[in-house]
């Protein structure tokens, strides 16, 4: 697809269910690739085929209109009919179903806390409370694919946080494909399970989240690190401390365990891990897990990347290259990896700790 200087060349397969992240910096490409899919872009030339239907071919005229796409399709901007009340609006996209939704109307009202918001008036509600109601309409309308164009863009910090632990949710309990654009780190990190990266209207990376996060030419400095699979083992109600076990060691985290007590994934920034060449005396920092150091990426800079094997996961730290020097670092070498900060999500909900 060719507007002006800008070309958008977009070849992607899409994982049949869970979040995919299509991430970039802005005019990317990525709101462009959510209209052709959603066959607003009638001009653009190429292939879409979703599940075995074309919606899409260029090459022997065939064009599905939007109408016809079974797409739901969520704006940075809700635009809700601000004529209905919420109830009304939610309505809207159930009868546009053109088969039974995989959730129930009060399913996704009680997942979404919005069953006490159905009499208000549109324009009585919050930020968070309209996109939220715009995401409900959307999911009724029982799509193939979910299209999310930015969601939390508008929203303030606070309105963000509140909104991402409800769209966990749904990540959750929906078996349906999600394309999710944002050019936000922490909304892919926290909700996606796939990313695709765009920049200038190409794709330049794509595959499983935790692949790519320790990817410096995707993530700068201050987002790369990893992801570890856990299963939460204890909570310690006196000191009010979670514990945590993955193939490496334990993690201790403070707060109540995560509501199914069960498996989490677990994101270690690579800027909150330490390295120690002694067994550490007692300290504040509660994780101090065993490591070998697997191998050094040093671009030059004053900051050097130190990847960790403990068991079968991987940690990353980045220190200075000072203290690199002065620990006279090498591969193969026994350390301490001392982890400061874990940001831990259980199934339908996310939390960050320190």
């Amino acid at each position: 697809m060719d507007r002006g200087d800008f070309r958008l060349r977009a070849d992607f397969d899409l994982p049949a269910q869970g979040i995919t992240g299509l991430f970039g910096v802005s005019g990317a490409g990525k709101t462009t690739v959510l209209r052709c899919l959603a066959g607003l872009e009638r001009g653009a030339k190429g292939r879409i085929e979703v599940a075995r239907d074309i919606w899409q071919d260029s090459s022997t005229r065939v064009f599905v209109p939007p109408h016809r796409r079974e797409v739901g399709y969520v704006f940075q901007h809700t635009q809700l009919f601000r004529h209905l009340d919420v109830a009304a609006n939610i309505d809207y996209g159930l009868r546009r179903a053109r088969r039974p939704p995989k959730l129930t109307r009060g399913q996704v009202c009680d997942l979404l806390d919005i069953d006490r918001l159905s009499r208000r008036r549109t324009d009585q509600l919050s930020g968070g409370e309209r996109q939220r109601v715009a995401i409900a309409r959307a999911v009724l309308r029982s799509p193939r694919l979910l299209l999310m164009d930015e969601p939390l863009a508008s929203l303030d910090h606070d309105s963000r946080r509140q909104i991402l632990p409800f769209l966990n949710r749904l990540h959750a309990e929906l078996a349906m494909p999600i394309l999710y654009v944002s050019h936000s780190v922490d909304e892919v990190t926290h909700l996606c399970d796939h990313l695709i990266v765009m920049r200038a209207g190409a794709i330049t990376e794509s595959g499983e989240i935790g692949q790519l996060l320790n990817n410096p030419a995707i993530f700068d400095d201050a987002d790369t690190g990893v992801f570890i699979e856990a299963r939460v083992t204890g909570h310690d109600a006196i000191n009010q401390v979670t514990r945590l076990r993955f193939d490496g060691g334990e993690l201790i985290l403070p707060g109540h365990p995560p509501a199914n007590r069960g498996r989490v994934r677990v994101r270690i920034l690579a800027r909150d891990v330490s390295v120690s060449v002694d067994t550490p005396g007692p300290s504040s920092i509660l994780n101090q897990i065993s490591a070998i150091i697997g191998s050094v990426a040093d671009n030059g800079g004053p900051h050097v990347q130190v990847e960790l094997i403990a068991g079968s996961s991987r940690l990353i730290a980045r220190i200075s290259r000072l203290s690199f020097n002065k620990l006279v670092l090498s591969k193969g070498q026994a350390v301490t990896a001392q982890v400061k900060g874990v940001a831990v999500k259980p199934s339908g909900q996310y939390r960050e700790t320190l």
